[in-house]
């Protein structure tokens, strides 16, 4: 499997995911989005040593992996080009922050701690936007997005730039393999061929362009859609996801909850 068809297979996987009819898949787009904004808001919050403070946020992500029953290891798979980025920002912190900082009678380099605590912050931000992807589709995100008085026309061009993105990639392979076909012993395109290829990817990507909106005003399209066929009610069960992540993280935000079960044990 080549790199192309290897992205369009995770955009498929991506949505397969987010239409399983698991629990958490089934609570309120609304809900589930703005849990992750008050959770990332309050992971970036936390002062940048306080490590324990920072760690114990992993219980939200720890949870819903659990509850949703995803693979921690896929994961990690697809998120290994985003992870390295996210420790590479932290990683010139222990030489930029050369402090030292008395922890219980220890002392301890304030820019290792910085380094911890920079690198959790990304990571955990990182895994609750997949959590949120991967147990949510894109027409449900539309839908809350929608429901939070976002315009229509943003709405609608982000839901249709992430339904091109496969046809654009579906023509790019296309493309790929006739030219392969053409120049079997050739390793890669030269680039003597970039130009006349990408204006052909330009002109067939208008084309099916086109016809994807002469089929949206065939079915009725007048600049807005429905999301979802049905408008979904908050349930209790909704209400009672929302509370109860708000309460804990809160909690987890407030109390050094790790620190003190550390001293309690």
């Amino acid at each position: 499997m080549n790199k192309i068809n290897g992205a369009i297979y995770e955009i498929h996987h991506m949505d397969t995911l987010a239409s399983r009819d698991q629990w958490v898949n089934r609570i309120h787009p609304l809900v589930k989005f703005v849990v992750t904004i008050v959770y990332i808001a309050a992971v970036v919050s936390f002062h940048k040593y306080d490590v324990a403070g920072t760690a114990g946020m992993m219980v939200y992500p720890a949870a819903v992996f659990i509850l949703s029953e995803l693979s921690f290891k896929d994961t990690l798979k697809r998120l290994r080009l985003v992870l390295p980025l996210v420790c590479l920002v932290g990683i010139w912190n222990p030489f930029l922050d050369k402090n030292t900082i008395w922890i219980d009678g220890v002392r301890v380099s304030a820019g290792i701690l910085s380094m911890a605590t920079l690198i959790m912050k990304g990571g955990f931000s990182v895994l609750a936007s997949y959590l949120l992807i991967a147990t949510t589709s894109v027409e449900k995100l539309c839908y809350a997005f929608r429901m939070l008085r976002i315009p229509k026309a943003a709405v609608t061009q982000f839901m249709l730039t992430y339904r091109y993105i496969t046809v654009l990639l579906e023509e790019v392979n296309r493309i790929t393999q006739a030219y392969m076909l053409r120049a079997p012993r050739q390793k890669g395109i030269h680039f003597r061929a970039w130009g006349p290829l990408a204006g052909q990817l330009l002109l067939r990507s208008m084309d099916r362009a086109n016809e994807v909106y002469d089929s949206m005003r065939l079915r009725g399209y007048q600049g807005d859609f429905l999301y979802i066929r049905e408008k979904a009610g908050i349930r209790p069960q909704d209400i009672a996801y929302l509370v109860f992540w708000l309460a804990v993280i809160a909690v987890f935000r407030k109390w050094p909850v790790v620190r003190l079960a550390g001293e309690l044990f």
